[in-house]
């Protein structure tokens, strides 16, 4: 009872500070309706908030977004403008728009428009907008930003491709950028209940211009795990839930490698430009998109002669949860202060001040990067950080990592071990009850994984020293299987000493906790090629390489590196059939088989895990 309470003050709390923020764009902002004619004639709907007091000029802060910029009527006021309240107390212009096809927006919509065409596209429609209002707002000072998370800082991004002269400022904010990796595939692997949760609401065809979300439909059940067993295989989707009705899910069936499809989608090639100044803003713990952030900031900055306005923030965030919740904890970790706070006074809007009125420059380091672990801000001059050197630790016998430290002649000439994997009972990806697309497991604690037979554990030794890895980290790993087709999970966890080294006592909650850092997968098909996926030859060894996404921990004196390998992550990742058929979206139940998978660990097949360590 006393928690129920205490939640209820909270929540009681936060919707009066939701209400203040309300009544002051209330009192201190006018708004107003457009329907902005693009350069086809198709016409883009737009709601323009206005500051009240007209003494000075005003810059724009402009989003774009194909999730409503509701509610519409312009007796009707959003409650938050800005990503925080300080911009609606600093006073901008603030501009909301439907993209093309979506609600109020004529046209037709399409996801993530390929850039290759020719004729109108994303990037045309944010010139167009940005034109329009620079010459028709009263009282704008011809300076002009770009913001949005998600779908929204696709939109942020490709607005900087040919970008309009007034755009001075943007901020993709965990941004699609190449949607084969972001939200929908991993390495090969498909994310099934992304796709399907998403598609079920936002790919249903639209009644014409309209106001309203379309809702998706009911599973029945909040158990995700249950949920996606009992659909079995994907065919099913389309027979027993769309009905062929979801265009892009059709798409994603139709093209399950990353063939020209996918690439044409790809707007990583169009961002080695960027004139305006940028802050890409991204989370290490993003189980949405991870990649988006590191791949776009990595884009931007390849032409290294023009790239000081090029600026990488990334928190230990879930995601967008900078902008929407406090970041002092995630699930079971504690990071030691609200870097969403931090980052929101000290970063974003010092940022957005600087670029569209002139104050004081932030003083930004190119990469502001929070290293987990041991709970600090690194300021960096580029990301991935030079001041590394490389560390190739082994997989040995009786479940060791070596590392580098120890003697090699512990591996053996014939080692290996071995699991089963049966898609009938896949490992799951967390331990809660959730619909299969959850934050918290980011981190969560893997012990509920390591206790099952079919996923392998690899232990280093107690470390006597702290070992901070920065960049991307990659495990080789020489395996077979008995079938011909293979998904291969690793996990790069953090093993907590059971007792608390400062009070020589156990801790409850953190005594022995096996804390996820990284995650990755790779389907085995694509071993070789996204493009050109092929069966493996039953139990022969091959090599593959699983790649997880970039981090910046710190392993602290005293605690463990553990490694677990398993073939399922379900249902976060689909099921691999485990027999090899052309398109995994048409398989069909009797493709699904168990499978005996070994990994390899000795003398003529060497499985390794590569990594860079920071210097200081």
């Amino acid at each position: 009872m006393l928690f129920v309470f205490a939640m209820t003050i909270h929540s009681t709390a936060v919707a009066a500070k939701d209400d203040k923020r309300a009544a002051y764009i209330r009192y201190h902002y006018t708004k107003f309706e457009y329907q902005l004619p693009m350069r086809d004639g198709v016409k883009l709907f737009t709601t323009v908030y206005m500051p009240n007091d007209s003494s000075k000029p005003y810059p724009i802060m402009l989003q774009r977004t194909p999730y409503r910029s509701a509610p519409y009527g312009a007796n009707l006021y959003k409650k938050k403008l800005g990503p925080t309240h300080s911009f609606e107390k600093e006073k901008f212009i603030f501009v909301f728009q439907d993209v093309r096809g979506k609600y109020m927006s004529h046209g037709e919509f399409v996801n993530v428009r390929s850039q290759n065409q020719g004729g109108p596209d994303d990037a045309t429609d944010a010139w167009d907008t940005i034109d329009w209002l620079v010459k028709n707002i009263d009282n704008n000072n011809q300076k002009v930003a770009l913001w949005g998370n998600s779908y929204k800082g696709y939109y942020a991004s490709v607005g900087t491709i040919n970008a309009h002269p007034a755009l001075k400022a943007v901020s993709p904010q965990a941004p699609i950028a190449d949607w084969y990796f972001d939200d929908f595939h991993r390495n090969g692997a498909f994310v099934l209940p992304m796709a399907f949760s998403f598609f079920d609401s936002f790919d249903k065809k639209r009644p014409g211009l309209h106001r309203y979300a379309l809702s998706g439909m009911s599973r029945g059940t909040p158990d995700g795990y249950d949920f996606f067993r009992k659909l079995g295989p994907l065919s099913n989707v389309n027979k027993h839930y769309f009905k062929g009705e979801r265009p892009f899910w059709n798409d994603l069936v139709a093209h399950p490698n990353y063939d020209e499809f996918w690439q044409d989608r790809n707007i990583l090639p169009h961002l080695s430009d960027t004139k305006p100044a940028v802050l890409v803003v991204g989370g290490w713990y993003d189980s949405e998109d991870p990649y988006g952030a590191l791949a776009t900031y990595q884009a931007m900055t390849a032409n290294k002669k023009q790239n000081e306005h090029i600026k990488l923030v990334m928190g230990p965030w879930r995601h967008t949860q900078w902008n929407r919740a406090k970041g002092d904890t995630l699930g079971e970790a504690n990071f030691g202060m609200d870097t969403s706070k931090w980052f929101q006074e000290n970063i974003q809007l010092p940022f957005f001040k600087h670029h569209l009125k002139g104050k004081k420059a932030p003083n930004l380091a190119r990469a502001t990067v929070f290293e987990t672990g041991a709970n600090r801000w690194r300021y960096l001059d580029e990301w991935p950080p030079k001041s590394t050197h490389q560390q190739q630790w082994q997989l040995a016998d009786e479940e060791k990592l070596l590392t580098a430290r120890q003697s090699k002649p512990q591996i053996t000439p014939k080692g290996f071990s071995e699991y089963i994997s049966d898609p009938n009972k896949p490992v799951p990806y967390s331990a809660g009850i959730d619909l299969g697309w959850g934050s918290d497991f980011m981190v969560e604690d893997q012990r509920f994984a390591a206790r099952r037979s079919d996923v392998l554990v690899f232990n280093s030794e107690v470390l006597i020293n702290d070992n901070t890895i920065a960049g991307i980290v990659e495990v080789d790993l020489w395996i077979s299987t008995s079938q011909t087709s293979a998904d291969f999970v690793v996990k790069l966890i953090d093993v907590f000493p059971s007792l608390d080294l400062n009070k020589n006592k156990t801790d409850r909650k953190t005594g022995n906790r096996h804390e996820l850092v990284r995650w990755g997968v790779l389907r085995g098909r694509y071993r070789t090629s996204l493009s050109q996926p092929k069966p493996f030859t039953p139990n022969k060894p091959t090599k593959i390489t699983v790649k997880l996404d970039d981090i910046l921990h710190t392993f602290k004196a005293g605690h463990r590196v553990q490694i677990q390998i398993q073939s399922s992550f379900f249902p976060f990742i689909d099921l691999n059939p485990q027999h090899y058929v052309d398109n995994i979206f048409k398989a069909k139940a009797t493709d699904f088989v168990k499978a005996t998978h070994k990994v390899y660990h000795n003398k003529d097949f060497p499985s390794v895990i590569r990594f860079t360590l920071l210097d200081n």
